[in-house]
């Protein structure tokens, strides 16, 4: 068994930024799955589709749940059902963050969080333009 991915983000950010890891790593470590989410009044329909995702995914050692932009719609989804399974939700997804992830699959759940976090934050900098 292994920690399982859901990325949780606006439209098709997501699938594109697993089709880039896809292209550097080759195949994905870890069982993952996509909810793209768009323009919407009720989110609640969305929710009932990520928590029947969420509990296909979880094979016991829980799903890693990672988001784009803390407190927006997909934030906000991923936090509701994250609730359903053991589940850990980060937010800020970035590709660097995708690699550390992708890396490290042996990781436990609350590892693999922490070195999500980890990935991306050392991701982001600024660069000197020569």
């Amino acid at each position: 068994m292994s920690v399982s991915v859901l990325l949780v983000s606006h439209g098709r950010l997501s699938q594109i930024l697993l089709e880039t890891v896809e292209d550097v790593l080759g195949e994905l470590t870890l069982p993952t799955e996509v909810l793209e989410v768009r323009r919407v009044n009720d989110t609640d329909p969305l929710v009932r589709m990520g928590e029947r995702v969420i509990e296909k995914l979880d094979q016991g050692d829980g799903v890693l749940v990672l988001t784009d932009a803390f407190g927006s719609t997909p934030s906000n989804i991923a936090n509701r059902i994250a609730r359903s399974v053991q589940a850990r939700v980060v937010a800020g997804l970035n590709l660097p963050m995708l690699f550390k992830v992708y890396n490290y699959p042996q990781l436990s759940l609350a590892e693999l969080a922490a070195a999500a976090v980890e990935g991306g934050r050392r991701g982001i900098l600024e660069c000197e333009a020569h």
